[in-house]
């Protein structure tokens, strides 16, 4: 089982200081599922390649199968790319998959161009254009060809990804697409599986067009893992529903991010907003939705990431729009801490499950240059009730690995009144989900317009 990446980022070698690994070692880990090994096929300042191989003992793969089953002995697993590729690579590049290199600290979080082969995947050249394209990578997955006597192809992949990505970005996209592509899993799949998930696919996997899929796939189809890490991914704006399908059952609710956003349109409807700013837009959840009404003649989306506006932009096909549409959307890109004269004067703006993703000393800035600076004629602002995260199976800690912080409605409305009383606004707050008697709904909103009163709950 082979994996290489490639780079021709000057000087090459420091392809070994990302990965912590020497270019003139070959380096061997014993792991649960046999031996893998780390060496460099070539190690120039031009170009510079580095292979993980994983050797996989047949022998120690015994407790997945009957005991007196051949199956333990004849398959595919040593041979096409899988989770226990995955594993091997997340105990081999630790460092590298969190973005940490002491010897090239910059360099982390540089983009370089980057080649990576897979020579057998089990998988098919449309799921793996599906899975991979959207983040950045051009996709080459030629299928193997069966032997002459059989004729036709096989059902696995020579997979060659290129692009010019972080190293660790790249590496993260592996781990949990390896196993998304073989749709197995070589050892149990606890509660824990949703975190490693979440923290693996932050970033990415909450904009990834294909994000149900991926969850489904990577949680071995357990409903109820999917359902609390959908959950989870929506305080990043994910918009899933779970669909119905062959392989689940039809949600038996409405997801929080349908809810969500209506209640958020429902606000925009009650102070009759015509103009509106997405604030920290992401990969557009909300924006759709606002395209889709007329009354919103003027519509501008706003993220500090380029790639999230590119996401957007893809989400919206915005090349495709006919003019008149094109000039009702802007994306803009903006840090929400800055002042921007461009957000100025407009009927709301809309902050929805954004300020979590702050750290707490930087939300006086973007208190400055929102509700003082930009001062639209009313501020939408939804944010997760941290009371509520009780019921989520398996939840430790947050809701998502980016966010610095998430409010009780308590300090939610005392956070809400401080900001309405600084900058002449009243506001009142809302519930959004499915009410629990002890402890809330899951998201909390509030609607701060511009004439000053007492909060209201």
């Amino acid at each position: 089982m082979l994996l290489t990446v490639t780079t021709t980022h000057q000087p090459a070698t420091d392809l070994g200081f990302l990965l912590v690994k020497h270019p003139d070692r070959v380096h061997r880990f014993d792991v649960p599922t046999g031996t893998a090994y780390v060496l460099y096929p070539e190690a120039t300042d031009e170009r510079c390649t580095a292979a993980l191989l994983l050797d996989v003992d047949p022998q120690r793969l015994r407790a997945q199968h009957d005991a007196f089953s051949l199956g333990q002995f004849v398959n595919d697993r040593p041979y096409a790319a899988s989770s226990l590729l995955a594993s091997a690579l997340a105990k081999v590049f630790r460092s590298a998959l969190r973005g940490a290199s002491k010897d090239r600290p910059d360099l982390v979080a540089t983009p370089i161009p980057l080649v990576i082969r897979v020579p057998v995947l089990r998988g098919t050249t449309e799921l793996a254009t599906r899975l991979f394209e959207p983040l950045g990578w051009s996709v080459t997955a030629t299928p193997i060809p069966l032997e002459a006597s059989l004729g036709g192809d096989s059902r696995y992949v020579d997979l060659e990804l290129t692009g010019e990505l972080t190293l660790s970005a790249a590496l993260n996209h592996l781990y949990v697409l390896l196993p998304v592509l073989d749709d197995a899993k070589h050892y149990w799949v606890a509660p824990d599986e949703i975190d490693k998930l979440l923290r693996s696919g932050a970033g990415w996997l909450a904009d990834h067009p294909d994000k149900v899929l991926i969850a489904r796939r990577y949680l071995v189809h357990k409903r109820a893992f999917l359902t609390t890490a959908l959950e989870q991914l929506e305080g990043d704006e994910a918009d899933s529903a779970i669909p119905a399908d062959p392989e689940l059952p039809v949600a038996r609710r409405r997801p929080l991010a349908e809810q969500r956003r209506d209640a958020v349109l429902a606000a925009l409807t009650e102070v009759g907003a015509t103009r509106v700013l997405d604030l920290g837009c992401g990969g557009g959840a909300l924006l759709t939705a606002l395209m889709k009404d007329r009354r919103y003649t003027e519509i501008v989306g706003t993220d500090v990431s380029a790639r999230s506006l590119e996401i957007a932009a893809r989400r919206l096909r915005l090349d495709r729009l006919p003019e008149r549409q094109q000039t009702r959307l802007k994306l803009w890109q903006s840090a929400l801490t800055y002042r921007d004269d461009r957000l100025r004067g407009y009927d709301a703006a809309v902050l929805m499950e954004v300020v979590e993703h702050l750290d707490p000393p930087r939300l006086p800035a973007l208190e400055a240059s929102v509700f003082g600076h930009a001062r639209p004629a009313a501020v939408v602002v939804t944010t997760p009730n941290a009371e509520y995260n009780v019921n989520y199976a398996g939840l430790t800690g947050m809701r998502h690995p980016d966010h610095r912080f998430e409010w009780t409605r308590a300090e939610f409305a005392d956070w809400a009144a401080r900001v309405a009383a600084t900058y002449d606004y009243s506001v009142s707050l809302r519930p959004v989900g499915e009410v629990d008697e002890a402890t809330g709904t899951p998201t909390q909103l509030a609607l701060f317009t511009s004439s000053p009163s007492e909060v209201t709950a």
